[in-house]
């Protein structure tokens, strides 16, 4: 969008504030609201943003190692550079508009480690390849009856979930919420985040939504909104939703599956379809998965980048467990779809959980993937059976902890290759720190187990 068009929309849609925010190494949006006259002038000279963003974790605690800043460096602005073409209407702000940052080392060099950024320099790797690359993210979410307040006034327990007992693809269910599910279809579609479905899953007040395709960055920029946007839409019915990986043992985790294929650069033709059979994968698609097989145990921290992760990717909890693929095989950690037509032929990448910050999920799994193109990497025969008891040797094993899926990121020749150095060490450096709180942490069920009997 050009800044009279921007003015148009603002005038037409009687736009009183405007909210500019960026993505974080943990998917998390932060931003502030700003003038109408600072966002003109930052449109043409950009604005500072404080560096701390990629210099703390999600609950705001300092790096105790130096990164991209530190205390060394005094936390200073970053230059912040507004992307017009994020411009959305707020339909819950319905007087707010709001737009994207991304961010610069200086005036012409993008962020290192901008999780939006390394995904826009893996797509332009895909476009100078010929490739267009489609992708959308569906997320599987608990839903409950509960207030921030009210959760940290119970410690998270005994919390009141918005349905009770196991009922999937419920339409009882879901009629009954019919107020939350009806505002987040028609919010998300005026929002410019079109959902293709949503339903219960298997778990009290739990649901899933699929996000209508579109290209990869796009993608991945719907997907962290439609995150944020849901719990702000939620919030405003008195609920709170997770997307956690895995909140209770008693119930399955949640998936946050990414569905990819590569076009020609102009969008007409999925080139993951076989040139001459209706059905078939071209070898376009067989490097593509070979290639992401290949990279996934090094990669996994950036797929599935929490403690939390790591209870979701276990036998039999619709979670892979090994760098396994297989044609329409939910078991495996890359599920290909062949589809009714040629169209929908891709790749479900099914190792990512809801946790996981979906720009750099989605810029991995795509790197991934277009290593195994220029390698011409071979994926061996799909696996047909179940693939948590494949036999032993069949497929490399995945990363059981945070602490092991990031030793393998570090000395990964791999994900440098894909994703640059500079991206990797920091990357590195904030999990050492994720694992190293979690050390310090005294469970609940170490305080049942240990604290009268030992």
């Amino acid at each position: 969008m050009t800044t009279d068009e921007i003015k148009d929309l603002f005038k037409e849609k009687q736009i009183q504030k405007i909210k500019i925010a960026g993505f974080d190494i943990d998917g998390i949006l932060r931003g502030k609201y700003i003038s109408a006259d600072k966002f003109f002038s930052a449109i043409e000279n950009g604005l500072g943003f404080c560096d701390v963003i990629f210099g703390w974790d999600s609950n705001d605690q300092l790096y105790d190692q130096p990164t991209i800043t530190g205390w060394d460096t005094g936390y200073p602005d970053l230059l912040a550079k507004i992307d017009l073409n994020t411009c959305r209407v707020i339909p819950w702000e319905p007087d707010t508009a709001l737009f994207l940052l991304d961010y610069y080392q200086n005036d012409e060099q993008p962020l290192d480690v901008s999780p939006r950024q390394l995904l826009q320099k893996v797509v332009q790797k895909a476009n100078d390849m010929g490739f267009q690359p489609f992708m959308s993210a569906e997320y599987e979410y608990f839903i409950f009856n509960e207030t921030p307040h009210s959760l940290h006034e119970k410690g998270f327990k005994g919390m009141n979930s918005l349905s009770p007992g196991w009922f999937g693809y419920s339409v009882l269910r879901a009629s009954a919420a019919s107020n939350l599910v009806h505002a987040i279809i028609d919010g998300m579609r005026e929002y410019n985040v079109e959902l293709e479905g949503i339903h219960t899953e298997t778990g009290p007040g739990v649901y899933e939504t699929a996000i209508r395709y579109d290209t990869a960055l796009n993608a991945a920029d719907k997907a962290g909104l439609f995150k944020t946007g849901f719990k702000e839409i939620a919030a405003k019915q008195g609920l709170v939703a997770t997307f956690m990986a895995k909140w209770s043992p008693k119930y399955p985790g949640c998936g946050g599956h990414l569905h990819q294929s590569l076009w020609d650069v102009e969008g007409n033709t999925n080139l993951f379809a076989h040139e001459s059979e209706r059905t078939g994968m071209s070898e376009t698609m067989k490097h593509y998965i070979a290639g992401q097989i290949a990279a996934m145990p090094d990669m996994m921290a950036l797929i599935c980048p929490t403690i939390n992760s790591y209870k979701r990717t276990v036998p039999g909890a619709w979670a892979p467990t090994n760098a396994s693929w297989g044609i329409e095989n939910r078991t495996a950690a890359l599920r290909a779809i062949l589809g009714l037509s040629p169209k929908s032929r891709r790749v479900e990448y099914r190792l990512a959980g809801a946790d996981a910050n979906p720009h750099i999920a989605m810029a991995a799994s795509l790197a991934a993937g277009l290593y195994g193109i220029e390698h011409q990497l071979d994926a061996g025969e799909p696996f047909n059976g179940n693939a948590y008891e494949a036999p032993e040797g069949r497929f490399e094993s995945l990363p059981r902890s945070l602490e092991e899926a990031t030793v393998r990121l570090k000395h990964s020749e791999i994900a440098r290759a894909c994703l640059g150095d500079a991206f990797v060490d920091h990357f590195v450096i904030t999990r050492e720190w994720e694992i190293s709180e979690f050390r310090r942490a005294i469970t609940d069920w170490e305080l049942k187990r240990y604290f009268e009997i030992i």
